[in-house]
């Protein structure tokens, strides 16, 4: 139906007769001629149609914007004057000899100039699809796999798929559920990702695989999560974790590369501990320089300790950020701060304006006057080395407050001041996480998974100290978002039944649930590890997306409904039956 494609012609097609398929983009009508930008997946070229050609001409006149058409017609130049730098073909215009119209449109619900609420671009997302941002996103996503492969073809790895009617097992996440209809009352669970299975390749001595998989977890959604979505899964026999994240790094060094022209230094690494001191936060995003500065020592007096009113017998800590020429922010905004990190249980937020710094001047304005006499303020200043127009931040409250809410000011302000580098790329690997989490009632669980390796620690000192348990795992961080995951798994069945024991797994759900896996580790299982790489979110960063549902074909929404198809939707009485299912009503 067609000889080229609408965003591709150009100077060396003309005299040409080439005939195009696609939408009218835009029509203009000037009486004498009839302009349209006619538009196809590869883009826009314009069109004219002329009055002496009166049968075509009429014809035309019932163009109307996404009406699906198909012309033929001669490529010739467009004048000085008219050239259209902004369009890929703007140097030339396809003079009309043929049209026909093969289908109409009607007037859409979707105005792609002004821009429509989110609900109703994913009821009408088949009409979204058309704008050629999120066309454009699809094609970087469909590169990005493309460079994936022949990486991953090119270090020997093997694609192999793995099921997706699986069986339930606790992996953080609450399971999507599948009814059986041969087995009656059972269930298939949807895989939150092939954790068990890529371990069981390994023991079946596949030695490297991956897979561009789908996963699927019924979770809280926010702007960079999905019910369903899609990672790039590594797993390999006989390697180190410096190895594997050496590996990973080469990946996402080319990728960059590939798609932006930018080249990667080497990824900095550092503990996880250190991150969430340092940043509050062990997704750091370091285009930020700011850092958090632990002043605990400088104010271990009591009456520092009376005034700050901390609870001894917690574990406290005082820390500060000093921001760059935050001096003129008005007691207004300082406010306004305050207000922000109560959320995260901050009861109070102290400030130190640096007005006037120099060898016989310390002017300065502060809500903690009372306790900083010189001496005090003399250390915090050398400590945080603030500078002249510098505003200090400070909290003191318990630990995991303090993080939290400094690490969140911190980004705010960053954002607020103009401080984060927005035009540069900040990786960082955070390694050396805490095997187990340990809750108020003493209870343990696993930070990443009950499958990831410890490290150093022999299964004596994992019995008497789980507290002290420190992992063997990884995360890849850039800017920010968390775009990988991994560890080097557990390969003895003694150890792993021994983590099971630890985060207060029974016996009976042992088997139950991982039985197969325990038995698969006593048959020569070799050491292993791997890693989970967010497709989605990695696609969503290099094209500057808000959302990484502009980065999917078929998102769904917060609420995890398809708008567009109506999904989840009611079953039929009759199916219900025949799977044993019956729908209680919720009281809420």
């Amino acid at each position: 139906m067609r000889t080229e494609y609408c965003g591709n012609i150009r100077i060396i097609h003309l005299k040409k007769t080439v005939k195009l398929c696609g939408w009218v983009h835009k029509v203009r009508n000037f009486g004498q001629f009839i302009f349209i930008d006619m538009r196809d997946f590869t883009g826009l070229v314009q069109i004219i149609f002329e009055l002496k050609n009166n049968i075509i001409f009429k014809n035309a006149l019932n163009l109307r914007n996404e009406f699906c058409i198909q012309i033929s017609g001669i490529v010739q130049k467009r004048e000085e004057k008219n050239i259209n730098i902004k369009m890929r073909t703007g140097e030339i215009e396809i003079l009309a000899s043929s049209l026909n119209i093969l289908n109409i449109s009607k007037s859409l619900p979707l105005n792609h100039t002004n821009h429509s609420n989110e609900d109703s671009r994913l009821k009408y997302r088949y009409l979204d699809l058309r704008r050629f941002n999120i066309l454009e996103n699809l094609k970087i996503r469909n590169k990005i796999t493309y460079l994936i492969r022949t990486f991953m073809t090119k270090k020997h790895f093997l694609d192999i798929e793995t099921p997706i009617l699986t069986k339930s097992t606790p992996e953080g996440a609450r399971d999507y559920l599948v009814p059986s209809r041969n087995h009656h009352g059972k269930f298939y669970a949807l895989p939150q990702s092939p954790q068990l299975f890529k371990q069981i390749l390994m023991i079946a001595g596949i030695d490297r695989y991956y897979q561009i998989v789908k996963c699927f977890r019924d979770e809280d959604l926010r702007s960079d999560r999905q019910p369903e979505f899609t990672q790039i899964d590594i797993e390999v026999s006989f390697m180190s974790s410096d190895k594997i994240r050496n590996l990973t790094e080469k990946l996402i060094k080319k990728i960059w590369f590939k798609i932006l022209n930018i080249r990667l230094r080497k990824f900095p690494k550092i503990s996880f501990h250190e991150s969430i001191k340092r940043y509050g936060s062990d997704k750091p995003d370091l285009r930020n320089p700011i850092e958090i500065i632990d002043v605990h020592e400088i104010f271990k007096n009591k009456k520092c300790t009376l005034f700050f009113n901390i609870n001894s017998k917690k574990n406290n800590r005082i820390a500060l950020l000093c921001i760059p020429g935050g001096a003129n922010l008005s007691l207004k905004k300082i406010d306004s701060y305050t207000e922000y990190v109560k959320q995260y249980g901050s009861k109070k937020l102290f400030y130190i304006k640096i007005i006037q710094f120099n060898v016989t001047s310390k002017n300065i304005r502060s809500s903690m006057k009372k306790i900083l006499d010189e001496k005090i303020l003399e250390k915090i200043l050398k400590k945080s080395n603030a500078k002249k127009d510098d505003i200090i931040f400070l909290i003191a409250d318990e630990e995991h407050i303090v993080n939290k809410s400094l690490g969140m000011l911190r980004l705010k302000i960053g954002d607020d001041l103009n401080i984060t580098q927005k035009n540069t790329w900040k990786p960082i690997w955070i390694v050396n996480f805490p095997m187990f989490h340990k809750d108020v009632k003493g209870n343990f669980s696993s930070v990443h998974h009950p499958f990831t390796a410890i490290k150093k620690m022999d299964e004596k000192k994992l019995r008497d100290s789980p507290d002290l348990a420190i992992s063997d795992s990884y995360d890849l961080i850039i800017n920010g978002y968390e775009i990988g995951g991994g560890s080097v798994r557990i390969h003895d069945s003694k150890i792993q039944k021994k983590v099971f024991d630890i985060i207060g797994m029974k016996k009976l759900i042992q088997n139950e649930k991982f039985g197969f896996l325990i038995e698969a580790l006593q048959y020569g299982a070799p050491p292993h590890a791997g890693i989970a790489l967010g497709l989605d979110r990695i696609v969503m960063l290099l094209t500057n997306s808000q959302s990484i549902r502009d980065v999917i074909a078929f998102p769904k929404t917060t609420s995890a409904a398809c708008l567009m198809t109506n999904s989840p939707s009611i079953s039929d009485n009759l199916t219900l039956q025949e799977l044993g299912i019956k729908i209680i009503k919720n009281k809420k």
